[in-house]
């Protein structure tokens, strides 16, 4: 489990695809710290296996599905990325509850500052539109931020100086695309709601009506 709280930008040194998956070799120092072989590192947010550590760096293993799911086969040797340890039993919960699994990417489609903020309209997939609520919270590359709006096809974020300087968030511009994992609590309440919802569609029948002389 994640924050959303960026705790370094680290540097891609390699990313070899082999057919479907591939092997992420990402340069960092303070996500090192207390790091072992197995421990998760969310990487733009999605959540890795450490393979190997490195005196520079770590290594993982990327997944076809993890490829399909999120912007990291587009990263290159020299990429930028959003880099979080994932989260100690005795720390403090900055941001909201991130599992590190990606629900899919969006596109950036304005961004504007103000006064000292920036403003990034993004567009995305109705389903993960579905699961955004005005006020509520969303992890965009891994960070976490809070939704200013959102409409039938977009949502809006703006971020502070301290984010921008902390993340790669700021060097992003019109139409680069970005990972986006919805609030999991929010996504549990709308599965529970749906089998709630199946349930009572499936109570009543012709035969259940029949049954009890309605028909």
């Amino acid at each position: 489990m994640f924050t959303g709280i960026i705790e370094e930008v680290g540097t891609v040194e390699n990313l070899v695809q082999q057919g479907n998956s591939g092997k992420l070799s990402i340069q960092a120092r303070t996500v090192l710290e207390g790091t072992k072989l197995g421990d998760s590192i969310a990487v733009n947010g999605v959540c890795l296996t450490v393979t190997a550590l490195t005196g520079k760096g770590f290594e993982a293993d990327v997944m076809a599905e993890t490829l399909r799911r999120s912007s990291l086969g587009s990263l290159q040797k020299g990429s930028r990325v959003n880099l979080e340890r994932a989260m100690a039993a005795d720390g403090r919960f900055g941001g909201h509850i991130v599992s590190g699994h990606i629900d899919g990417t969006g596109k950036i489609v304005q961004v504007k500052p103000e006064s000292n903020a920036v403003w990034y309209v993004l567009e995305a997939p109705e389903a993960i539109l579905q699961g955004i609520v005005e006020k509520g919270s969303i992890a965009i590359d891994g960070i976490s931020l809070t939704v200013a709006w959102v409409t039938d096809t977009q949502f809006a974020v703006s971020i502070i100086p301290h984010t921008g300087s902390h993340t790669i968030l700021s060097e992003k511009e019109k139409g680069h695309v970005v990972n986006l994992e919805n609030d999991m609590i929010g996504k549990y309440v709308k599965k529970f709601l749906q089998l709630d919802s199946q349930k009572k569609e499936s109570a009543i029948d012709m035969d259940f009506l029949g049954k009890y002389g309605f028909l």
